[in-house]
């Protein structure tokens, strides 16, 4: 499984890490959890399923908010940039998007943005996925476990 995989590539080489997470909902952090051993390196999740939790946890700018909207690739890559330093971990990912079931700040229901910080660089990327709010929710976690195997390996 890609999870235990990249799970145990970062305890083998001693990355710590953490997450942000908005339409998630803490579903990364559970799924890496159950990871024996994960504790030497998982510092924990950020669960910001508000705006506000945004602005006044993560810090990112309300102008940001107002400007692109939370499902938006500036709000991604704040976020784990943000999560990197709130957690002081080697690597944060990020995750906002809309799961549905309707369109949200005029944005299609599968929009989302990943961000990754690792070692003080950070990328953000879009998807556009299909499915139900759970099977979103579910490939972003996938698709967070490839970023982490591609970009530290």
């Amino acid at each position: 499984m890609l999870k235990d995989e990249v799970c145990a590539y970062l305890i083998e080489h001693n990355i710590t890490f953490g997450s942000a997470e908005s339409l998630t909902g803490g579903l990364f952090a559970s799924l890496v959890t159950t990871v024996s051993g994960i504790s030497k390196v998982y510092k924990g999740s950020v669960v910001s399923y508000a705006s506000s939790v945004k602005r006044d946890v993560l810090g990112i700018p309300q102008e940001v908010i107002d400007k692109h909207g939370v499902v938006s690739y500036e709000v991604g890559y704040l976020m784990s940039k943000a999560a990197c330093k709130l957690l002081d971990v080697d690597l944060a990912i990020s995750f906002t998007g809309n799961a549905g079931p309707s369109a949200m700040e005029g944005k299609e229901v599968g929009l989302v943005y990943i961000g990754i910080t690792y070692l003080n660089e950070t990328k953000c990327f879009e998807y556009h996925f299909k499915g139900d709010r759970q099977k979103i929710r579910e490939q972003c976690v996938e698709q967070a476990f490839l970023l982490i195997k591609k970009i530290v390996s």
